[in-house]
């Protein structure tokens, strides 16, 4: 059954075939020479196979993992150097017609408050995101045909754009609502989205119906094959992502990465991002009545792996985790992070009180953006705002070519310094300050071609002069 080139969810997801790698993975995790293999062969850059990905994972040999943990970080950097994409998420409703019984938003929950931005209201959420100096959004929904018509989306998006509010613009929109169709897709491109987004939560088909036990998320296949309209639909860039604590996350694994290849394989661009979130505490949400809940050593090696196995994708880490986890995983492999984050409709404008919750999990991580900045440079990495790539055309395919190729430094290293100024200079505190014109100034020996590095210098002056919004 197993074909990568398949189109049908349950034949480049199989199950034999997880199954089947799972055997191999007991059969061969002590086998060091073909341990050594497989990293002799992820130190050329190429990615592995799913099944070489999930013997890593099973490895048990202490010395062979330490050597797993230091090539995600050298992959990490030869990919995307030590820049750290910050993003926020906007809820712009929690209606939502699905029972999913780990979201607090499903149908039967009657007790959460439930909400509705309207437009003026994603306006002012949006201001408020712009002055903490936020430049990129993911916006979130439930899924509700009747509240959170496809329309209702495409004028959000147009009301997020629109907002130009002092030195802040919102650059990037990306989307993760539920599973549509391939006109909806291609509405959305329309709109000017960057990534469309969307969590599988599970790949096993199983596990997937029980957990989904009514409304339109119940469909397996749909839900699988979405990317594939997507793309369909003309969108260039998407984003993979599973719920680890739903099922056993060898299993997970393996199903994500066969996603990545399916991917790979009909459509010749593989995920732009992979997103690792961890079942959370929520309203009517106890995380403990799932019984596949991974500790963060084992959450930490699954990022390695997933880094190691697909070197070009970006690799998100949200605040569901804690400052601590955060500051150990995101060396093996993570380029994008969110800070600052709200999971409720709103509470960015107007802080919600406690009696009044809408959030979809609590935040793990509740530093405010510019703490989150200034951690990032202490630890020697360049918080970046840069949306460049996307608003000059270079997505999809064209995007990766320059990743995989690892040129894509040419570009981030002199935009990300760019837009780490800009925020400096608009929003940072007096400490963040500081340490960030330290850092730019350190890093500016890094830009290897002198005549961009004249660029950059000039207008990084540009800047501070209160010009905005350079790009190469």
């Amino acid at each position: 059954m197993y074909n990568p080139k398949s189109m049908k969810a349950e034949e480049f997801i199989d199950d034999e075939e997880i199954q089947e790698s799972l055997r191999f993975a007991d059969a061969h995790k002590n086998d060091l020479a073909m341990i050594d293999d497989i990293l002799n062969k992820a130190r050329q850059y190429k990615g592995l196979s799913h099944r070489e990905a999930l013997l890593l994972l099973d490895c048990e040999d202490a010395e062979k993992n330490k050597e797993i943990f230091a090539l995600a970080e050298q992959i990490k950097k030869e990919f995307y150097g030590n820049r750290i994409v910050l993003f926020a998420p906007l809820y712009l409703s929690n209606y939502c017609i699905n029972e999913c019984v780990y979201c607090p938003f499903h149908g039967k929950n009657k007790h959460i408050r439930r909400k509705k931005l309207t437009q003026e209201e994603v306006r002012n959420e949006v201001i408020a995101l712009q002055d903490m100096g936020h430049k990129r959004l993911a916006i979130e929904s439930g899924e509700d045909p009747e509240n959170n018509p496809i329309e209702y989306i495409l004028d959000c998006i147009k009301t997020i754009y629109s907002v130009k509010h002092k030195n802040g613009a919102i650059r990037r929109v990306n989307v993760n609502i539920a599973a549509t169709t391939v006109e909806n897709y291609r509405k959305l491109k329309e709109a000017g989205i960057g990534t469309y987004i969307l969590f599988q939560e599970t790949y096993n088909k199983k596990s997937y119906e029980e957990l989904h036990p009514a409304g339109p998320k119940h469909d397996y296949a749909y839900h699988t094959e979405a990317m594939d309209r997507a793309m369909e639909g003309g969108i260039d860039d998407v984003g993979l992502g599973v719920l680890f604590g739903l099922e056993r996350y060898r299993y997970e694994l393996t199903g994500l990465l066969m996603h990545a290849e399916h991917l790979e394989a009909v459509h010749g661009v593989g995920p732009h991002t992979i997103s690792v979130p961890r079942v959370r505490h929520a309203d009517d949400i106890d995380p403990s009545a799932f019984d596949n809940g991974i500790d963060d050593e084992t959450f930490a090696k699954i990022v390695a792996v997933i880094r190691i196995a697909v070197p070009y994708t970006g690799l998100i880490m949200s605040t569901r985790e804690t400052k601590e986890c955060r500051e150990r995983v995101i060396h093996y492999g993570i380029s994008q992070i969110s800070g600052g984050s709200k999971t409720s409709v709103g509470g960015y404008a107007v802080p919600e009180m406690p009696d009044e919750c809408s959030e979809q999990f609590d935040v793990s991580d509740s530093r405010t953006l510019d703490e989150v900045v200034c951690w990032l440079m202490e630890m020697g990495y360049i918080p970046s705002f840069c949306t460049a790539c996307y608003r000059e055309g270079r997505t999809g395919d064209r995007f990766m070519a320059l990743c995989k190729n690892r040129q894509i430094h040419n570009c981030c290293l002199p935009n990300a310094l760019m837009t780490l100024k800009e925020y400096l200079m608009d929003y940072a505190s007096p400490k963040t300050h500081a340490v960030g014109d330290s850092l730019i100034q350190k890093e500016m020996l890094n830009i290897p071609n002198e005549k961009v590095r004249a660029i950059v210098a000039e207008r990084l002056k540009e800047i501070a002069d209160g010009k905005r919004d350079f790009r190469f």
